[in-house]
């Protein structure tokens, strides 16, 4: 055990001290508390630890809601010990020590709350659990495969609660996600392991593999092989509603989880990108297509929309869900393939939303090199997000714009969109 003065927040729900020189990345503590804490983890350059005993409380300390949260359980949440305003203000450092440290820009931040996850709790509508050998399930520890059972998750939301996937056996499964849409429907995704995958092996289809055990009929059970979705009973897809229309996703696919985060971020990206009539859009990594169909409708039929996405079944959802805007169209591939195979070499408006790693150099390139008037970054990872802004800001483009929200609350994941305009325009009120 070792005793800590904690400093600031870090990335990824740590906070910050030093023991003998040393910088220690400690979890379940606050900045300015004094804890004892359990080394969890030693590498050359620093200390993991776990605040095991608190000697000096935050004012902001809260006892955790949860009785599976706190150091070696589980390691769904992050800031269960701090009030959701204090959540709050510990992302917000977060993503302006992001943008100062690697993009060298100077902002004040602020995270504005989501509606729809009163005091920060019952709002996941998608929950992957875990399963054991035995088939009980649970959620996994933090940085470890080790599985905590759980019979409640306190953020799930209550209609995912109530499909009572933990309080069922799930034996020979690999993992079961519970879905509650937003348009009403529920759906069990059991994702088998390798060696029970339909047609091979064995040669057992995965309908046939799946061992369901006795759940509400009005419940979809989807099987999951290599990442996609196959109806077992009912559909493979659930509708999701945002911007006044109504969305088909695979059972297992991308959609906000926050049950107000859909609508939150379509607004936010809609007022960055200013879409007008006539004007050429493009959506990078556009999914089911939530923000292609809302910029098709502002450009109308004089304008158009190219969304890429390079996963199947979002591509297949996504023609189906933009079928009556014939201004828009959806490609499959990865980004630098997909809009040279589009011969695509001008846009007006650029909105991306890539996965945790960002969008890389070589896409940032090739977006730059489009010349567009906007571009509109959505992000789950400030990190990655303030490296590709100064990567951008190398040919050119400013942070004109910033908002931040707590689409994970009681976690330390933050959403972000940015908006980057070229450093010769003047600036646009927002």
């Amino acid at each position: 055990m070792i005793e800590l003065e904690v400093g600031n927040v870090a990335n990824g729900g740590w906070c910050v001290a030093r023991h003998e020189g040393r910088v220690v990345f400690v979890r379940h503590a606050l900045p300015g508390e004094r804890v004892r804490a359990r080394i969890t983890e030693e590498t050359a350059r620093f200390l993991r630890a776990d605040a095991v005993e608190v000697l000096r409380p935050s004012p902001d300390r809260v006892t955790p809601p949860c009785p599976y949260a706190g150091p070696g359980r589980c390691g769904g949440c992050d800031w269960q010990h701090a009030t959701p305003e204090a959540q709050r203000a510990l992302k917000a450092r977060v993503v302006a020590e992001q943008l100062e440290r690697l993009a060298g820009i100077r902002r004040q931040v602020t995270v504005e709350e989501v509606p729809g996850a009163p005091g920060g709790l019952g709002w996941r509508t998608r929950v992957r659990f875990a399963v054991r050998p035995d088939g009980v399930v649970g959620l996994r520890r933090h940085r470890s495969h080790e599985i905590e059972p759980v019979d409640a998750c306190l953020i799930a939301h209550p209609e995912v609660e109530k499909i009572g996937v933990a309080a069922r056996n799930w034996r020979g499964a690999a993992a079961v996600e519970a879905v509650a849409s937003g348009a009403g429907d529920r759906a069990v995704v059991v994702a088998l392991p390798p060696g029970r995958r339909g047609g091979r092996g064995r040669g057992r289809r995965a309908d046939e593999a799946i061992e369901v055990p006795d759940i509400d009929a009005s419940v979809a059970v989807v099987a999951e092989e290599d990442g996609h979705a196959r109806a077992v009973r009912g559909r493979a897809e659930v509708r999701e509603r945002a911007g006044g229309r109504t969305f088909q996703v695979a059972a297992n696919g991308f959609w906000q989880i926050h049950p107000g985060a859909a609508q939150t971020l379509l607004d936010a990206v809609m007022r960055f990108a200013d879409p007008r009539p006539g004007e050429w859009a493009l959506d990078l990594y556009c999914g089911a297509g939530l923000f292609t169909a809302a910029l098709a409708e502002a450009v109308g039929e004089e304008g158009a929309v190219l969304g890429v996405e390079v996963d199947r079944d979002a591509v297949r959802n996504a023609r189906r869900n933009l079928r009556d805007l014939p201004q828009a169209r959806v490609e499959r591939g990865r980004i630098e393939p997909a809009l040279d195979a589009a011969g695509v070499e001008r846009a007006d408006i650029v909105v991306v939303d890539p996965p945790r790693a960002g969008l890389g150099r070589s896409v940032v390139d090739r977006i730059a090199a489009l010349e567009a008037d906007r571009i509109v970054y959505v992000s789950c990872d400030p990190a990655t997000m303030a490296r590709d802004i100064d990567w951008l800001a190398g040919h050119g483009y400013r942070l004109a714009a910033l908002r931040a929200f707590d689409a994970f609350p009681m976690t330390a994941h933050v959403e972000c969109v940015a908006l980057l305009e070229p450093e010769a325009r003047p600036a646009r009120r927002r």
